[in-house]
């Protein structure tokens, strides 16, 4: 396939100061911050950078306020970042070329897609073993207990839809890129390869209000989910729902609220799927988005729900 996944996220804020502030404490690496930019990367070099709402130059957001106005997707080489060009071309539409060289379009919400051959490094990260009756795959070690997250790449992002059929039809037909499971009419995950992560983009259909859900940052297992998300908790940023676990892709999930625009997300153990991957099709509910979920999230000093009181008696607290 043509991409590898998300190469860089830009968005478009009001204070740099204060998305300066949640991304040094989000786990991202700081390359450099000015008062017209800010950049930091994932450990395999993706990219988020951050500049002020108030510059001409930046991309249209496809809503108001704080939000992405920008996805970089990475191609594996020139050859296909050419033929992704070449598709686009021959549907009548004439790629822009920025001044680092990206090429780029706006799909039909309106978004700046920009493409280049990736910039990426691989990495492996090494999630701690599981131990199961029978099957002990960590031996003499304890499991980690994390108190800070540094997210491995930039994941996924969702996106709601205007046009859900023009969206899913832009992102299969001329993105190229795999559905691996759908709410027909109302919702698609796509993977950019047929090898890879369950989604590197979900698309949901919401007529009329276009925008951002969220953007996720992958990390090493459930213990730094759980680690990187109570560490967010105790530097006061707020919950929007998590820790939890998503039933489809299989990912544990914690979401914050943060100065950037839509809700953020740390999450690992996704479903990795290749060529005999069976794509479903699902009814849109609740309980398919979360299995379990916190609300509220986990308060950074008790270690406890932030809803909840323990009257048990039984120790626990």
């Amino acid at each position: 396939m043509s991409f590898t996944g998300i190469d860089a996220v830009t968005f478009g804020v009001s204070d740099l100061a204060e998305a300066k502030r949640f991304l040094d404490d989000w786990g991202t690496s700081l390359v450099s911050a000015t008062e017209e930019r800010l950049a930091y990367t994932t450990k395999d070099g993706g990219e988020v950078v951050v500049r002020p709402l108030s510059d001409p130059t930046l991309p249209k957001g496809i809503e108001p306020g704080n939000t992405v106005v920008q996805v970089v997707w990475g191609a594996a080489d020139e050859a296909s970042l050419d033929a992704t060009i070449a598709r686009f071309m021959a549907a009548g539409i004439e790629p822009c070329f920025d001044e680092e060289g990206k090429a780029w379009v706006v799909d039909p919400n309106g978004l700046s897609v920009a493409m280049r051959v990736s910039q990426r490094r691989k990495i492996s990260v090494t999630p701690t073993p599981a131990n199961g009756p029978g099957a002990p795959n960590r031996i003499d070690q304890r499991s980690p207990v994390y108190d800070h997250a540094e997210p491995a790449k930039i994941g996924h992002v969702v996106l709601f839809a205007n046009d859900f059929a023009a969206m899913r039809a832009f992102y299969t037909e001329l993105m190229g890129f795999t559905i691996s499971d759908e709410y027909p009419g109302h919702g698609v995950f796509l993977r950019c390869q047929v090898r890879g992560e369950h989604h590197n983009l979900f698309i949901l259909n919401r007529p009329g209000k276009p925008g951002v859900n969220h953007v996720a940052f992958t990390v090493s297992d459930i213990h730094e989910v759980i680690g990187g998300g109570i560490a967010m908790s105790k530097k006061g940023w707020k919950t929007e729902i998590g820790p939890g676990r998503h039933p489809i892709s299989s990912a544990y999930f914690w979401y914050f609220h943060n100065p950037l625009g839509a809700p953020v997300e740390y999450y690992a153990d996704d479903d990795y799927c290749t060529e005999a991957w069976k794509a479903e099709t699902f009814v849109r509910k609740p309980e398919l988005f979360a299995e379990w979920a916190i609300a509220g999230g986990i308060d950074g000093t008790t270690r406890r729900q932030v809803v909840a009181i323990d009257n048990s008696g039984r120790g626990h607290a």
